[in-house]
């Protein structure tokens, strides 16, 4: 269950009162012969000052600790919170006493012996010391059940995401629009140069076999990859002819490398529908794929207009979008944009 950030400030606050009154009414009843007075001022002091001092010791948490990178300089950070707020508690605790002692009712025998606890500040601070420490913890280990319980959602939509994306693939990685062309193309490529269009076919084919194997498999060389790339970018130069320019600059350190598959396969994919498909005069697409210290860059650049048809699914982007955060999570980026009559998609990946 996925408990939503308003909830969770309801609990604490009903967690709050229900704790904390609890232990300073149990402290009471243990005490005997304690008059009415003195148990009402406890009460509602006692309360109030363990609430208050607490809820500052969790602003402060809230604020100052990042719960999702935790190093030594957190735990530095709640040492220090942790014992001011201990300070803190024990010095409004003895203040309670004085002045009870000093303005409050006459006090009985039994009452001068609970009082005498109060006489000195450190006393109760190391009381406070027991009672704000089993509260630490116990607020520490809620936060961390709720981030495990949050990852743990997290991974589920994350893979029913992908899982949905990889059928999603096949739509956009094999749409009717490409094939229709591809055998068109090599229909007329029949007539003229059979070698020629028995090779295409190979590599159709190719394309086709490699859609529906890799689909389910996490990781491929980038090598392997720059084959099926090849190939697509031949079927569609039998479309286009000249008015297609494919330049690939690729860091020979980078072939053995391995990469979600798809991935540039669908950016090329996304150049060619969506960009030099839709110029008159044609255009050029650049892969360029490099090291960048502990990154794998993978940039496609390539003729057009960053335009998001109104009738396009976008499966390819998402696809790309949902894999790379189930593979590396936050580690990975995708950035799309146009710059001077380009558009450019880069991919950065962490090679450890």
């Amino acid at each position: 269950m996925n408990i939503t950030e308003k909830n969770q400030s309801t609990i604490f606050w009903v967690l709050q009162f229900l704790g904390w009154g609890f232990i300073n009414c149990l402290s009471l009843f243990i005490m005997k012969k304690i008059s009415t007075p003195l148990v009402v001022y406890s009460i509602v002091f006692g309360i109030f000052i363990s609430i208050f001092t607490t809820s500052l010791l969790r602003w402060y948490l809230k604020r100052n600790i990042d719960f999702e990178s935790f190093d030594a300089k957190d735990f530095l950070k709640i040492a220090v919170a942790y014992l001011l707020t201990c300070i803190l508690f024990g010095s409004m605790n003895f203040a309670l006493g004085y002045l009870y002692g000093r303005f409050g009712p006459q006090l009985t025998e039994a009452e001068i012996q609970v009082f005498k606890a109060y006489d000195k500040v450190w006393i109760q601070i190391v009381n406070a010391l027991f009672l704000v420490g089993a509260w630490l913890v116990t607020y520490l280990v809620i936060k961390l059940l709720l981030k495990l319980n949050r990852d743990r959602i997290e991974r589920l939509e994350l893979n029913t995401n992908l899982k949905q994306a990889q059928l999603n693939t096949l739509k956009g990685q094999i749409n009717p629009h490409f094939m229709f062309n591809s055998l068109n193309n090599l229909m007329v490529l029949m007539l003229e140069d059979v070698e020629k269009s028995r090779e295409m076919l190979t590599k159709l084919s190719e394309i086709l076999r490699y859609s529906l194997t890799k689909n389910n498999v996490d990781s491929i060389p980038v090598e392997e990859e720059l084959e099926v790339i090849d190939n697509y970018i031949d079927l569609n130069k039998i479309q286009f002819e000249d008015r297609m320019e494919f330049v690939k600059n690729v860091d020979s350190s980078t072939l053995k490398l391995n990469i979600p598959p798809m991935v540039i396969q669908l950016l090329i994919e996304n150049a060619v529908k969506h960009g030099v498909s839709n110029v008159k005069k044609g255009g050029r697409i650049i892969l360029t794929i490099k090291k960048e210290r502990d990154l794998m860059t993978i940039e496609v650049k390539n003729t057009g207009k960053l335009k998001i048809a109104h009738n396009t699914t976008q499966l390819g982007l998402k696809n790309i979008r949902q894999r790379l955060k189930l593979l590396y999570a936050d580690k990975a980026s995708f950035y799309l944009s146009e710059i001077t009559d380009e558009v450019v998609a880069l991919i950065k990946i962490p090679l450890s």
